[in-house]
């Protein structure tokens, strides 16, 4: 409190300028253990060019410990909306990809959270192919933290982002993210973000159809499908449910599909969404989100399915079959 008071970080954070790697290894840390859980001094640090001083530490220096120091603090900044960005502008997703193949644990831990975190604002970012490429190897790794963060960092990148679908799927990360899937068991935090980067790479890039076919040839269907049982959360269901509908596109899926049950499981699903719905509006109170996700969104997520589904005769009968009409008509 007394350095705050003293507008101690007003003058730190220019000598980061300095070039003795000793004396800037003590500096960040002082840095992080300011910054830590106070907001105040992370917009101070913002305001005096701490993010560009940071990164170009992380570009340019191979000091063990100031590079896990430095990379300390830009994950304190990398939870701050106003610093996420300026971070991720001077060239911090490629500055932390660096180090990703280190041999310090302790340091790539770091990188790979703070790439995390600052993944959602660079999505448009430029030049990040050894990036991916690293985050799809990681995806080998057992250990749940790597998991974790090479699991929602590619699903970040991989959105809306043509160039990253492309690149992530020609370099076997479907076959990766599925193992991430076996690997993860039930913890939601590694399946739902892989889910999200499958469902990403499936649809609109020119590899798509490739994505499409190299999750029934890794065996990943009854996994995928596995995923539509309850009790998952909602997000994970409604991001499986996106997945099966882009593996549906692709014909030589349908038969595995029909094979993994997806069809009574997707209606399932359908019945229970719409029942959920109409009480609510018999009731004429306003849908309520279930972590975070409306029923809605479940209904339309599992008609759209279906009805890509539906142009396979077989799959069509057992639509039908299953007395889905009177439904579909409501």
């Amino acid at each position: 409190m007394a350095v705050r008071l003293a507008d101690g970080l007003q003058k730190m954070v220019p000598l980061l300028n300095k070039n003795n790697p000793k004396f800037l290894a003590i500096t960040t840390d002082c840095l992080q253990l300011l910054a830590y859980g106070n907001q105040e001094s992370k917009l101070i640090i913002l305001a005096n060019g701490g993010p560009q001083a940071l990164v170009h530490i992380m570009r340019n220096y191979s000091y063990e410990k100031l590079l896990w120091t430095t990379s300390r603090v830009l994950k304190v900044l990398s939870v701050c909306p106003s610093n996420k960005p300026a971070i991720v502008e001077a060239g911090g997703m490629q500055a932390l990809g660096k180090h990703l193949t280190s041999n310090s644990p302790r340091l790539v831990q770091n990188c790979l959270w703070t790439l995390r975190n600052l993944s959602d604002v660079a999505t448009k970012q430029e030049g990040l192919e050894s990036v991916l490429k690293v985050l799809v190897n990681q995806l080998s790794v057992d250990d749940v933290n790597v998991l974790t963060c090479a699991t929602g960092t590619l699903s970040n990148l991989t959105c809306n982002n043509s160039k990253n679908k492309t690149l992530v799927t020609q370099n076997s990360g479907v076959e990766a993210l599925i193992h991430a899937i076996l690997c993860a068991g039930d913890k939601d935090d590694i399946t739902e973000p892989a889910v999200c980067a499958l469902r990403h790479l499936t649809s609109r890039h020119p590899e798509a159809e490739m994505a499409q076919n190299s999750v029934r040839l890794n065996y990943g269907i009854p996994a995928i499908v596995k995923l539509l049982s309850q009790p998952n959360q909602w997000p994970l269901v409604k991001a499986t449910i996106g997945l099966i509908r882009n593996l549906a596109l692709c014909p030589a899926n349908h038969a595995p599909l029909q094979e993994a049950a997806v069809i009574p499981r997707l209606v399932q699903l359908l019945v229970k969404a719409h029942q959920d719905a109409q009480r609510h509006m018999a009731a004429g109170t306003q849908q309520p989100y279930t972590d975070g996700v409306r029923m809605e969104e479940i209904v339309e997520g599992c008609t759209g399915a279906l009805h890509i589904l539906a142009r396979d005769p077989m799959n069509r009968m057992e639509i039908f079959r299953l007395n889905t009409i009177p439904l579909f008509v409501q």
